[in-house]
């Protein structure tokens, strides 16, 4: 599903996505496909840029606080024009790695991307087998690589965020034996981490 596309950038591995919404796309994303910690893709029409995570979000509304002066009484349907309010909806998302092929199986790449994703580059969000394929390494061997960047890059909630992704990955199931104790033991210790600094 396409979630809208590059607006800006606020680092290289930092962009915000502007939201598709309804004035522009019959089919336009709900609220439920766009949430926090959502793995999304960043791909046009000739290749694939980057895999990310949307770790934070915006409304903006350029009515909010407008102190400008108002018609006294309602106005006249039939010379008034439509009002449009542009508000938008803003996507901040960390980029961790890409999606790379090798005799037809994808595989990722964790880390920061080397090119930089061109501005208007659409961005959707990923499947679950897209979501696995980024976990498994070059032989298809699960992975998780991308864990400190994550806490260094994920903004303001990126404790909180990292544990959602390994919880979820736990869930899946994707990982066996001693990488799922692993994932479990990371999982349990940022849950400690957070908790205590809650009580600070």
């Amino acid at each position: 599903m396409r979630l809208g596309q590059v607006v800006k950038s606020n680092s290289h591995c930092d962009y915000i996505v502007q939201l598709d919404d309804s004035m522009s796309y019959v089919d336009c994303p709900q609220p439920d496909d766009y949430g926090f910690g959502c793995f999304v893709r960043f791909n046009s029409s000739d290749r694939h840029w980057a895999v990310g995570l949307i770790y934070n979000s915006q409304l903006f509304n350029p009515m909010f606080l407008n102190m400008g002066p108002r018609l006294s009484s309602e106005p006249d349907p039939v010379f008034a024009p439509d009002l449009i309010y542009e508000t938008r909806t803003l996507l901040w998302t960390v980029l961790i790695g890409t999606l790379e092929a090798q005799n037809g199986e994808y595989f990722g790449l964790h880390g920061i991307p080397k090119v930089v994703v061109p501005i208007n580059t659409p961005v959707y969000r990923m499947t679950q087998e897209e979501i696995h394929r980024f976990h498994l390494n070059q032989s298809q061997r699960p992975q998780f690589c991308y864990y400190s960047h994550l806490l260094r890059c994920g903004g303001t909630f990126a404790s909180q965020l990292t544990q959602q992704v390994l919880t979820e990955l736990i869930d899946s199931n994707l990982f066996m034996g001693a990488d799922q104790r692993a994932l479990g033991v990371l999982c349990k210790e940022l849950s400690w981490k957070n908790t205590m600094g809650a009580m600070r």
